[in-house]
């Protein structure tokens, strides 16, 4: 039996594809439930609904689709060739629908629930996982997804609703995010072991003045705090190379390549120097930003509150 076209109810070719999907989704269960059994009676018994709901919703998803789902014959029903096809395309996005809803529901649990979590690239190889082992020792099934970028990056991540939290330097001021300060870090001048300040201890920015530096490039956190430290200091730096990882910076600076400033390394290298600076005051602070007014999930709770249960203690000694 070939389909019949319908025209009472039928979309107009220049619906949204939005009005669409809001007009059709509650009835796409009822259908697929039909088309499993043939049997109006029978799918209502089993999915637990009213009969005539069920063959009310039906006509009305053939009504708005503009074709025939179903041939029917007396009480029992038999797809047509285009509820076959419809058939195939809704149970996939209902399983996909299901599917979805089951990782949200587990990323909320407050036992196995997941965190989005930010940071920079120089907290990766000390100080985020230092903080982990210490909470999963009270919250040893919560799962992190770990994103370690530049501050601006993670700022966005946490719009556009990729992230939960984020460490980040400078401590964001923007009236969309909530930020607290946790900590502060300490940044020396690193220098070639062979350099002619080598042997110094402590420097004041000043002395510096003439060198090649190497640098964050212009977006980063660090890059912003560098110019302005030198800026204070009565000079420009002349910068001969740009990154996107500070120990790249660490490693071009024991090539001889330049000066830097950062914060400590996480591990020592014989080939560089790193000098406490006097002045300016060097440090940059460290701080925990998420996007005002989204709720958050109890596992979200949970590592918030234990970040900023670390206040002035987040950095490893």
């Amino acid at each position: 039996m070939q389909h019949q076209q319908r025209s009472q109810g039928r979309l107009s070719p220049s619906s949204d594809t939005e009005d669409i999907v809001a007009l059709l989704a509650p009835r796409l269960v009822h259908f697929a439930g039909v088309a499993r059994t043939e049997h109006v009676t029978r799918a209502a018994q089993e999915m637990q609904v009213p009969q005539s709901t069920l063959s009310r919703s039906v006509v009305r998803l053939e009504q708005d689709l503009g074709v025939d789902l179903f041939a029917r014959h007396g009480r029992t029903l038999s797809l047509t060739p285009a509820g076959r096809t419809f058939l195939v395309s809704v149970e996939r996005a209902l399983a996909e629908i299901e599917r979805a809803a089951d990782e949200v529901r587990a990323d909320a649990d407050p036992a196995t629930g997941k965190v989005a979590f930010g940071f920079l690239h120089t907290m990766g190889a000390e100080t985020v996982p230092g903080l982990l082992h210490t909470f999963r020792a009270d919250h040893p099934r919560i799962r992190f997804s770990l994103v370690q970028n530049h501050g601006d990056a993670m700022l966005e991540g946490l719009r556009a609703g990729e992230l939960d939290l984020c460490l980040t330097s400078p401590v964001p001021d923007a009236p969309d995010l909530v930020a607290r300060r946790l900590d502060e870090q300490k940044l020396r001048l690193v220098v070639p072991a062979d350099h002619r300040l080598a042997g110094r201890r402590r420097i004041r920015l000043a002395e510096a003045a003439d060198e090649t530096f190497v640098t964050l490039e212009p977006g980063y956190g660090l890059r912003r705090i560098t110019d302005a430290l030198c800026d204070r200091a009565g000079f420009r730096p002349r910068v001969a190379f740009e990154g996107e990882e500070a120990e790249t910076l660490r490693g071009l600076v024991a090539a001889g390549l330049g000066v830097a400033l950062l914060p400590p390394p996480a591990v020592p290298r014989p080939e560089v120097v790193e000098l406490t600076v006097t002045s300016p005051r060097a440090a940059r602070e460290i701080g925990v930003a998420w996007l005002a007014g989204r709720p958050d999930t109890p596992p979200v709770t949970a590592f918030k509150k234990f970040l900023l249960s670390r206040r002035g203690r987040l950095l490893p000694d």
